[in-house]
């Protein structure tokens, strides 16, 4: 009869273990990309301004490329050193976070 009992014990306790459940966890990636009709220009046609501007904040700054959109906003690609980015500028040499 102790056997029994134990044997039901048993086979009970199993069948707990599979009715448990994980937690469900769900993550969300967005997504933003911001597609500005820049146009490439000569690096001659970049405002003085914006010239002036990289220079006293990036002295060892090289411009690569340079483009405009129809806002007159200008994108700079530099490099410093070893390092490539790219500065975003309105023509009065004023720096825009983008």
């Amino acid at each position: 009869m102790k056997n029994l009992f134990i044997s039901a014990a048993i086979v009970l306790g199993s069948f707990t273990s599979f009715a448990s459940t994980s937690p469900i966890s769900y993550t969300i990636v967005k997504s933003i990309s911001i597609n500005e009709d820049y146009t490439e220009i000569k690096l001659e046609e970049v405002p003085a301004p914006i010239n002036e501007a990289l220079k006293k904040a990036y002295p060892e700054a090289v411009i690569n490329k340079a483009y405009k959109n129809e806002k007159s906003e200008y994108k700079i690609e530099i490099t410093v050193g070893d390092k490539v980015g790219s500065l975003y500028a309105n023509a009065d040499g004023s720096w825009i976070k983008k």
